[in-house]
């Protein structure tokens, strides 16, 4: 009888440890994945636009975009991607050629396109909910906890936007979390 439960145990063990193995995770892309992934095959965009040094990302990435029940719903209604707002590239979209800036002190300036994409509020974290045809619908701005960030995704995600105001929608919105 001992035995048995220690192999019981051990088994159930084993099944945790292959569920927490398979938990879902957001399928980050780059920009310029979701515009070409968006041209083939039209989808709503999300984009983190975050820094390396901000610890507010940092904890966004660790809590709210790895919960598995955040991460699921975003991966099924969205094209995600990490934008760092800092990166030194240069970016063609829609036509138009966005470049990253160093500033006089020889640091990191701010992205042409996190300007634009961010309506030249520079704050971080932010995020940019676009539509299918990559047209900016919203920017959100700040830390969000997952039952914070839940609504706000399902709003866009599930379509609410277009016939109900966000009050309304977060009156009536049903948690998964």
């Amino acid at each position: 009888m001992k035995k048995t439960l220690i192999i019981t145990f051990f088994a159930l063990m084993g099944i945790s440890a292959k569920a927490q193995e398979k938990q879902e995770t957001i399928q980050w892309m780059s920009f310029e994945q979701a515009v070409e992934r968006c041209a083939e095959q039209p989808k709503m965009v999300f984009i983190d636009v975050y820094t390396d040094w901000c610890g507010w990302c940092k904890r966004m990435d660790q809590s709210t975009f790895a919960n598995p029940v955040i991460a699921s719903y975003m991966n099924e209604h969205f094209y995600c991607v990490k934008f760092d707002a800092e990166r030194q590239d240069t970016l063609v979209f829609f036509g138009r050629q966005y470049v990253g800036n160093m500033r006089p002190d020889g640091r990191r300036g701010s992205h042409q396109l996190a300007q634009a994409l961010l309506r030249g509020k520079m704050s971080y974290p932010s995020y940019v909910i676009m539509n299918e045809q990559m047209k900016a619908l919203q920017v959100i701005g700040g830390y969000q906890d997952a039952k914070q960030f839940e609504p706000m995704i399902h709003f866009f995600g599930d379509e609410a936007y277009k016939a109900m105001s966000g009050e309304d929608f977060i009156k009536e919105f049903k948690s998964e979390l």
